[in-house]
């Protein structure tokens, strides 16, 4: 029997259980994920649709080919979708009800990381995604 991996946001209304081991886990440093999280980088943990049971409902907010969720009531992010990459949704690290149990194994645009910001980890560091896109796509 698999691990059972639960999330949940801070105040409880919104959470999902997965039965299954992601298939990533990985920091970014795109201005992006600067941009959503207020904080100096993301750390995310990533399944596919398909294995995530719900409870409760996120609301989301759709831009720029990437659909982004949240709960409604205490306003703690959850994750998101981006439509290169269908069927696959990111985590927030944080929504993770055991964090720990998630370190990441990689780092994404460590080119655009802040000059601040000093992990000494040993992991790989990629200029550009952790997941493949086309080139021609968006960056």
């Amino acid at each position: 029997m698999s691990k059972v991996h639960t999330g949940s946001c801070r105040c409880g209304l919104i959470s999902a259980e997965m039965r299954t081991e992601p298939f990533l886990r990985s920091y970014c440093h795109c201005r992006d994920c600067r941009k959503q999280t207020g904080a100096p980088l993301m750390a995310f943990i990533a399944w596919r649709e398909t294995e995530i049971a719900w409870f409760g409902t996120p609301k989301t907010f759709r831009s720029g080919g990437v659909e982004r969720s949240f709960c409604e009531h205490c306003g703690s992010q959850i994750g998101y979708r981006d439509d290169l990459l269908p069927g696959d949704l990111y985590f927030a690290l944080g929504f993770m009800d055991e964090p720990e149990r998630y370190p990441p194994t990689l780092h994404a645009f460590e080119k655009r990381r802040l000059p601040f910001v000093h992990l000494d980890d040993g992991l790989p560091r990629l200029d550009g995604f952790s997941v493949e896109r086309q080139p021609e796509q968006r960056n």
